[in-house]
């Protein structure tokens, strides 16, 4: 658990992907795609469902927020900005492909989470140092 490893970024990053892509994709397979159709009358499963991926976000969030901070989302966002304007100036986005910037976007989402979510571990195996939370007694 204290170590990090390829397979455990690899599965935190499909977890960070499958939350955002469930939740959102251009595609229309999605939960927002899913109750757009009968909005604002939401089925109980859609509620249930609805429910459980607020939750998964508010942790996912929470974990990313606490690890990263306000320095780190800036920092990361900047990086994933000049990303895409180093492949729209090589031409890979256009002006008119909504789409694929959305996806890019998603991407980047995925990738930021996923980073928030290892960054202790990061920490850890870069510096050496363990991080200790507080507990209150």
């Amino acid at each position: 658990m204290g170590r990090l490893t390829l397979a455990g970024f690899a599965g935190r990053f499909a977890a960070s992907l499958l939350l955002v892509l469930i939740t959102f994709n251009p595609s229309g397979a999605s939960y927002l795609g899913w109750i757009a159709g009968s909005f604002p009358h939401i089925s109980p499963p859609q509620a249930i469902v609805g429910v459980l991926l607020v939750a998964l976000w508010i942790f996912f969030v929470h974990a990313t927020w606490r690890s990263l901070g306000l320095v780190g989302l800036i920092v990361g966002t900047a990086f994933f900005g000049s990303v895409l304007w180093l492949l729209a100036s090589w031409g890979w986005f256009s002006a008119s492909s909504h789409v694929a910037l959305i996806w890019f976007v998603l991407l980047m989402i995925a990738c930021i989470l996923t980073v928030g979510l290892c960054w202790g571990l990061i920490r850890v195996r870069v510096s050496g140092q363990a991080v200790v939370e507080e507990v209150q007694r």
